[in-house]
């Protein structure tokens, strides 16, 4: 049988229980600025993302010279960030896509990359912002070095295929 004692004592254990209490006009919270948003603040961070001053005024501009949205600053929530970045990167891709077919070009290559960042006030992290990177190939047939290349490409391939079939 193993004696010992049950559970801890403290002499200041009748006085834990004083109930809370507040200082009438006085409130340690801040308002709500971000309404839906967590009201716990992690630690290391100066508020809680339903609190936070930053979030609530950070403001998404283009700064390309299309015609996409955002042209004007306009604020985004954090959580719908990406999905609004993402599609604001796709009309760019869109744009160079019409771009190519009215110029007799063809879209060789294009990427979009999001850029993620923490917000110091609230530590939750955001889209901050977006890149769309396009290669357009332009077909020039009045360019005469693009006429000396096809007439170079018709004699090398002339032979290569043998119908072997007769």
């Amino acid at each position: 049988m193993n004696m010992g004692i049950q559970g801890s004592f403290s002499p200041y254990s009748a006085y834990s229980s004083y109930g809370s209490f507040a200082v009438s006009g006085q409130d340690d919270s801040k308002p709500i600025l971000n309404p839906g948003e967590s009201t716990e603040k992690k630690p290391g961070s100066k508020s809680s993302p339903a609190e936070c001053e930053t979030c609530k005024n950070r403001k998404y501009q283009d700064g390309s010279d299309e015609m996409v949205s955002f042209k004007s600053p306009s604020h985004i929530s954090p959580g719908a960030s990406a999905a609004a970045v993402m599609g604001h990167e796709q009309e760019h891709v869109s744009n160079a896509y019409k771009k190519a077919a009215t110029n007799n070009g063809k879209v060789l290559q294009a990427s979009v990359s999001l850029k993620t960042a923490v917000c110091p006030e609230c530590g939750r992290s955001y889209v901050a912002g977006g890149e769309t990177r396009t290669q357009i190939k332009y077909y020039n047939e009045e360019n005469p070095y693009q006429k000396d290349l096809k007439l170079q490409d018709s004699t090398k391939y002339k032979g290569m295929n043998i119908n072997q079939a007769g």
